[in-house]
């Protein structure tokens, strides 16, 4: 869900990819934890969406605070080397964004309330990569390759192993449907910042993110409302600390070390390293939570996941393509 073409920071590479694991395992964890706030209190996927939000907005506003004195020193030195980004285009991406944004974490949140959180989280991440990949190909002319043809194909086939394989007690099409609506959510914000970035127009990534928690939350608070936006429970103490964690570690700091990591590591690397959430979602889920994997259930996953790393190896094979054309022009 962001631009992978950073200016290289600071940050040494080891420690880059040790944030990466952690913000993937991380949000692998942010499922397990709506799981376990449905099973003790009353609290619906939008609320929880909305809660997730305005506590990522909130803890998020110290970082940026912090950013933008750094960007304006920044801006001291090279005034001259930038142009600042039109005030309509930055709405239309905040906005844009936010929907987005909205739209992801609402529809996984309920995909995991129907069909459970390791084929929720399973189909939200695998299907995100593939959507990707075809919208780039119908809208930035993002050659997909034979390679990308059969991975695509066999995220396919893992999909409909998944749905077709398992009984209707096991994988419920409507949790299949929102899990596909989340991963739609996913593509279109990431398309959108590569769409931007190839300018340079792309914007401070956790700026942005502030901004679309600030919209999701605005977004969803009267549907947050008319669901239920107090929790009610025998439990509640419990509850008011999962929606803190939620909104703390797979969100607020999930985000921001995802953000520093991606920026030094290679978007091939990123893509594969972020794995680890699906993977950590169906640990937690058959461990802690009960689930029931089927081969169904097993095959169709590693298909999925697969697919997403042949995409991973494609895009790592097209970038030393182009560095090896850029290097003979040189």
């Amino acid at each position: 869900m962001s631009d992978h073409s950073f200016v290289p920071t600071g940050l040494p590479t080891g420690r880059g990819l040790l944030y990466l694991i952690f913000a993937g395992v991380a949000w692998g964890t942010a499922g397990a934890a709506a799981s376990m706030v449905f099973l003790i209190s009353d609290l619906g996927p939008l609320s929880l969406s909305f809660w997730r939000c305005a506590g990522g907005l909130l803890l998020l506003l110290p970082a940026c605070a912090v950013r933008r004195r750094r960007r304006r020193t920044a801006a001291a030195v090279s005034a001259m080397s930038a142009a600042p980004e039109p005030r309509r285009r930055r709405v239309a991406r905040i906005l844009v964004t936010g929907i987005g944004l909205t739209v992801f974490q609402s529809a996984y949140f309920a995909a995991v309330q129907a069909t459970g959180l390791a084929v929720g989280t399973v189909v939200t991440l695998g299907a995100g990569p593939v959507l990707i990949a075809l919208g780039a190909w119908l809208t930035m002319g993002e050659r997909l390759g034979r390679g990308g043809i059969v991975t695509v194909t066999g995220a396919l086939v893992g999909l409909g192993v998944l749905v077709l394989g398992n009984d209707s007690g096991t994988v419920r099409p409507a949790g299949i449907a929102l899990a596909l609506l989340s991963a739609a959510g996913y593509a279109a914000i990431t398309l959108l910042t590569r769409w931007l970035g190839r300018d340079g127009g792309g914007g401070d990534p956790i700026s942005t993110t502030a901004w679309a928690f600030g919209v999701g939350s605005v977004g969803m608070l009267p549907l947050a409302v008319a669901e239920g936006l107090l929790p009610h429970s025998a439990e509640l103490a419990r509850v008011v600390w999962l929606l803190v964690y939620v909104a703390a570690v797979p969100t607020a700091l999930a985000y921001a070390l995802y953000f520093a990591g991606a920026a030094v590591i290679r978007s091939a690397t990123v893509s594969v390293i972020m794995l680890l959430e699906p993977v950590s979602a169906a640990v937690i889920a058959v461990a802690l939570l009960g689930e029931r994997l089927t081969v169904a259930t097993v095959v169709g996953t590693l298909l999925l996941l697969a697919a997403v790393a042949g995409l991973a190896v494609a895009e790592a094979r097209i970038a030393a393509v182009g560095r090896r054309a850029a290097a003979v022009l040189a």
